[in-house]
């Protein structure tokens, strides 16, 4: 995960993960195939991963922001390695699709849940919602150069933390139905 997040699928080297790992070369063939194969494998294993912080994450989402937020920031890996998929890709075909629209999926079935229950007004796009969700809780850590020009704090900052969860808890305060309060 190191070397792919630091280099991007393209950039990285079998030799340096090999090297990382502390494995023959051909050890790391025998048991992967190849880097396209060790690649699906790492995403496969950060799909589980997020398949069961979906399973724990909050209803409400006053709650499910800051919840985002707080695990986006202990797996920076996972946010450049995302960086470097769109660099790379761009539009195109993603390793794993098909296993990812499925995660994509259930989290749009879990705002519509949230709708259900009133948590969230059914005006909202589903769709849009958990985009600008993923955005929110994102953005800010993928671009960290352009956080600390706005806020004037680095991503690390505790302060920065403190500021951006109590925004994200009043941000998704508007999500609510009409009439409806936390």
């Amino acid at each position: 995960m190191a070397e792919f997040s630091a280099k991007g699928f393209a950039g990285a080297r079998v030799d340096s993960i090999a090297r990382r790992a502390r494995i023959n070369k051909r050890m790391l063939y025998h048991y992967f195939g190849n880097k396209e194969d060790l690649f699906r494998a790492i995403l496969q294993r950060k799909l589980a991963q997020r398949a069961e912080w979906v399973a724990k994450a909050p209803d409400d989402p006053i709650e499910a922001l800051a919840y985002w937020f707080d695990l986006a920031r202990q797996d920076m890996d996972w946010i450049r390695l995302l960086q470097w998929e769109a660099l790379q890709t761009g539009n195109g075909k993603l390793i794993n699709e098909e296993k990812r629209l499925a995660n994509i999926k259930n989290g749009i079935a879990n705002l519509r849940r949230s709708q259900a229950k009133g948590l969230v007004s059914r005006e909202l796009d589903p769709q849009q919602m958990l985009l600008a969700m993923i955005s929110l809780t994102t953005y800010p850590l993928a671009f960290p150069q352009i956080t600390r020009l706005v806020t004037g704090l680095s991503v690390t900052d505790p302060e920065f933390r403190k500021r951006r969860v109590a925004f994200l808890q009043q941000f998704a305060a508007a999500f609510r139905p009409k009439g409806k309060s936390a």
